[in-house]
Parts: C-alpha cells; structure tokens; sequence
C-alpha cells in the first residue's frame, strides 16, 4: 500500500510539474523518460533473463524508423492516430526481436553478447546504404500530424505522451515479472539446465523474452522519433547500446527501478555537465568504473539493501558518518574535477596555440574563474590536498559506517553488501 501511495505522488509530480519548466528542462525530461524505458525494456534480459545484450541499440533503431515511416503515411493523408504511433515501434521491433532472437539466443554468455553487437553493427553499416528504408547517412525527418483536438506541436505535449507510454510499458514489464513466466524468466537466469530438466523448452522461452524486450525498446526509439521528428543510422551505433549498458548497472539490475534511477542519472548529468566540459563523457565513464567496483548492484541495490534494514539501523548515529563519507567523495570529486579540466586545456588545441605566441613557453591558464601556471607548485598542491584529505576522511567515514552496521549484525556493510548481491546476479 506504501508502494503504491508512493508511486501514485510521484506520478502526479510528473504531471503536475512540467507545465511550470522551460522548454529546456521539458525536453530533458522527455529524454530521460525515453531513455528510462529503453533501460527498463534492456533490463528484462539482463536483469531478469541474465542474458547480456551489446547490441540492443538496433530494436531502438528499428522503432525509431517504423515510427517515422508511418507519420510520413500520415503526414499523407493515411487516418491513423497520433498517440498510436508508437505501435509502428512495437511491431517493427517484435518482429525483428523474433528473427534476431531465435539466432541470437542458440549461444549464451560471451557469445550471445557478440551476436548481439554484430547485429547492431550489421544494421548500423547497412543503413547509410539503404536509404528507401533509412533515408542514407541524412536519415528521414517528419512532422507529428494533429489527431482530435491535439495539435502535438509544443514540447510538453509530447511530454505527456512519452509520459502515458512509459507509463503504460513501466506497468506491463512490472505486471510481466509477476507472471508464471517472468518466474521461468528468472529461472533461466539462474539454472538454465534445471529449466531444461523440468521440460521446457529453454531456447523458445529465451526467444520470446528476447522479442518482448525489443518490442518494448522499439516503443522507445518511436517516442524518440516522434519527440525529434527525424532520425538516422546513428541510432545504430555501439555507443547507444553502450550507453544503455552503463545505466542499466549503475541504477542496479537486481531491483526493477534500479535502470530507471541510472537512466535517469546519465541523462541528467550529460543534460546538466555536457555544455560545462568536453570531458563529461571521461565523468560518465569514471562513475560507472565506481559503482561497479563499490557498488555492483547499482544504486537501487545499495538504497532497497537500506530500506530493507531500515528498521534495525540507528539513523541518528549513521547520519554523521554519511555525511562525512559524502564530504570526502566530494572533496576527491573536486581533486579530479581539477586534473581532468586542467589535463583537457594543457592539451587542448587553444593552449597549443597560445603555447606558440609564448614562444614555447608554458602560459598560465584559467580555470574556475582563477588563473594557474603550470609550473607553479601551488596549481598541483591543491589538487593533492582535495585527493589526498578527500581519501583520508572517506577511509574514516568507511570505519564509521563499518561499525555501525556490524554492531547491528548485519554481517555486511553497504558495500560488501552490494557486491554479493552484484555477484549472485
């Protein structure tokens, strides 16, 4: 009841909320919404099946273009409804789901992950050429027709639509893991040859969860494409899939949120940090190398791993140590921000050249509205003091926590937590 009453604010907020953004934020939001659901569709074999996917950027592709090709059809004059559109998606992406799928899942492990990508890359090469299908390396671009009484040119009406899809496909892969067969799902993951010894038929099974997951990414890459108007082969690239990779595991694979928290996250962070730094992307990469060796079942496992002892933990003396652990990741944060950013402009190609008008010599620089030289010991103190006192406090916050949890007999703290439940899963 809890869980529902929470869902059902948060909810509201997402209705409530929007109408009162620039039409920056709206479009963020729109973005995050999308790439939720394609995390969310990913995570059903991931998290569930436990079959790893490098190549799910093609079923996002695929929709994308079957959205786009059917508001083209509309656009001349075909009376299908604007809000239905993501249907194209979901077909186009079953289908393919079914056919990839069926070969795709004859391997498992390592080899099925390989299949995976050299189908994203087969679509991804061949689409530049097929332009009747993909519209060559420019793509194809149309424009959201008016259904009823809704117009769908202002971005927050596309909000509400994405929103209703995801919505919708949120609540269909949840009500799916109750089923009789999301339970065979997790038993494929988990024992696969018992599965085959109970009689069932392991590689159908695989199949058909394989296609359901492509279906619910086609529906993504359909609200992206009706959220953009347009779209090309680069939705085929491995950097899609990658990145849908990233979230999944840094939100949490074991818990059914957890890719909707690291979708989320990135989408926010790249939407927030992208027009501050070239170097968002290294910031990205960093994160993910943390939470998988601190954290391997994401965020959503360290916060449900809380929630779940929250009764037996004694908040007012866990609170300092927090707080002290998060003042040291933001002072090693700072250390690396400062590397990093001074590393990008001593190397740039503007420093180059200011490099040339100093006759070689190294100019100082500005950086967070100061200027540094280069060869000043006080431009490499600060940044050693942040990594080095940021390391200090957050070694002394570990022990804090440490023994706050084991005197409660949890016999695992947060993290060690973390790490047995990345491990089983």
């Amino acid at each position: 009841m809890r869980n529902l009453i929470l869902g059902a604010v948060f909810l509201v907020l997402l209705i409530a909320v929007p109408p009162l953004l620039d039409l920056a934020w709206q479009n963020a939001l729109v973005n995050i919404l999308i790439a939720s659901l394609f995390a969310l569709a990913f995570n059903l074999l991931i998290g569930q099946a436990g079959l790893l996917s490098f190549g799910h950027a093609a079923y996002f592709g695929i929709g994308a273009f079957a959205a786009l090709h059917l508001m083209i059809a509309v656009e001349n004059g075909l009376p299908f409804p604007t809000p239905l559109l993501p249907l194209a998606g979901a077909a186009a992406g079953l289908t393919v789901g079914l056919i990839a799928g069926y070969f795709a899942t004859m391997r498992s492990g390592v080899y099925f992950a390989l299949v995976t990508l050299a189908i994203a890359e087969l679509f991804h090469s061949l689409a530049p050429r097929l332009e009747g299908m993909f519209g060559g390396e420019a793509g194809i671009a149309s424009m959201r027709m008016p259904w009823a009484s809704f117009t769908f040119g202002s971005m927050l009406s596309v909000y509400y639509l994405v929103l209703a899809w995801v919505v919708i496909c949120g609540l269909g892969l949840w009500a799916y893991t109750r089923t009789p067969f999301g339970r065979l799902t997790l038993a494929l993951r988990d024992n696969e040859q018992r599965v085959r010894f109970l009689g069932y038929n392991a590689h159908a099974s695989k199949v058909i969860v394989f296609a359901i997951s492509a279906m619910v990414t086609g529906i993504a890459g359909s609200l992206l494409a009706i959220s953009n108007e347009t779209a090309n082969y680069s939705l085929f690239a491995s950097a899609v899939s990658s990145q849908v990779v990233l979230q999944t595991f840094v939100g949490g694979a074991t818990v059914f949120l957890g890719p909707v928290l690291g979708a989320a996250a990135f989408a926010l962070f790249s939407f927030l940090v992208s027009d501050l730094t070239r170097s968002w992307v290294l910031y990205q990469g960093l994160i993910f190398v943390l939470v998988m060796l601190y954290a391997p079942s994401g965020i959503g496992g360290v916060v449900e791993h809380h929630i779940r002892n929250r009764k037996n933990l004694d908040w007012s003396r866990l609170a300092g140590p927090y707080l002290l652990a998060l003042a040291g990741g933001l002072l090693i944060a700072a250390g690396v921000v400062f590397l990093t950013e001074s590393a990008s402009i001593l190397f740039g190609e503007e420093y180059a050249m200011a490099r040339q008008g100093a006759n070689g010599g190294l100019p100082a620089y500005e950086l967070f509205g100061l200027i540094w030289k280069p060869l000043s010991f006080v431009t490499w103190t600060v940044p050693a003091a942040l990594l080095a006192g940021g390391g200090v406090v957050l070694m002394r916050a570990r022990r804090e926590i440490g023994a706050i949890w084991d005197s409660k007999g949890h016999g695992a703290r947060p993290a060690a937590k973390s790490a047995s439940m990345g491990g089983a899963a």
